[in-house]
């Protein structure tokens, strides 16, 4: 009995922090949002005088007037909306926020829009967004519809489980356990070519397949392990990582395919916000709070055009 209230007060307070719906938000009594606090962030200083004729992305967000930038909404620490306020917070959000500062736009004017995973690829293309932030690893076959900045952020593929969970310690352990991923992201397809024994369950988002996690209808979770550091820290009593990350996933920003002005900016850009210290700064006051130290950025990948 004791374990069940733990369990249903954590799947209200990811409820809460994580999905935009109606249950529990503010609440009197309800647990409160972790997370940045704004004070903590730091302040990217807008680049004036700046222009990129040769980006059509750039030009018909100087005519808007604002940038629009694809995101996530439901991963705590790294790409999280408010469901009072519908204000976006985390280590991704402030990546598209210096992004918008160097490219001479006040990141307060940002528009973003929570993009699912499965349709990043098709945003950018139709021009729904600009560019996307959000736990977006780079690898070749996205290349050949999206372009992509940075690296900014090396993470790993890893599992979350609940803390009475003893038999998983990495993904040897997962024949015929149930493990939850977002469609059609990495981390899916993973499980899905290297660990055929798994039973595999979708859903748009990770809120879901923690939810289902917490109410002990899958046995673990997979995806990067920024992600699954963020839902842990939320409710350490319940939900913990388990054995080490099992694959390198370089988190790129996503442009359109074919504008390389803009692709090259941004790597200009990382390239200075890393240099000046804003990138760990952002880190500190955001994943940083999951108690895992800033590690090294990786090296910019400035792929050729073409």
């Amino acid at each position: 009995m004791q374990r069940t209230k733990r369990t249903l007060a954590a799947l209200a307070l990811l409820l809460a922090a994580a999905l935009g719906g109606t249950a529990g938000c503010g609440r009197e009594g309800s647990p409160p949002v972790k997370g940045p606090q704004p004070g903590q962030l730091p302040v990217y200083q807008v680049r004036s005088g700046f222009t990129l004729p040769d980006s059509p992305t750039w030009n018909r967000a100087r005519k808007r007037g604002h940038l629009v930038v694809g995101a996530k909404e439901d991963q705590p620490y790294m790409g999280e909306k408010d469901p009072a306020t519908g204000t976006y917070s985390g280590f991704d959000i402030e990546i598209a926020r210096m992004m918008s500062a160097s490219l001479g736009f006040d990141p307060a004017t940002i528009g973003f829009r929570t993009i699912a995973s499965a349709n990043r690829e098709t945003a950018l293309q139709n021009g729904q967004i600009d560019y996307y932030v959000g736990t977006y690893t780079i690898n070749d076959n996205r290349k050949k519809l999206v372009g992509f900045a940075g690296p900014y952020y090396m993470a790993g593929q890893s599992l979350l489980v609940r803390t009475d969970e003893n038999d998983i310690h990495g993904p040897q352990d997962l024949d015929g356990k149930r493990v939850c991923s977002a469609a059609g992201s990495t981390p899916y397809q993973r499980i899905q070519k290297e660990y055929p024994k798994a039973e595999l369950v979708a859903y748009d988002t990770y809120s879901v397949c923690v939810d289902n996690l917490l109410t002990y209808q899958v046995d673990a979770v997979t995806t990067d392990d920024t992600i699954l550091m963020g839902y842990a820290a939320k409710v350490p009593d319940e939900l913990k990582l388990a054995g080490k990350p099992f694959s390198k996933e370089p988190y790129g920003i996503g442009v359109p395919h074919d504008d390389d002005a803009l692709r090259f900016a941004l790597d200009d850009a990382l390239a200075v916000h890393e240099a000046n210290g804003d990138w760990k700064k952002a880190y500190d006051a955001t994943l940083g709070l999951s108690g895992v130290p800033a590690p090294t950025p990786p090296a910019i990948d400035r792929y050729p055009a073409g």
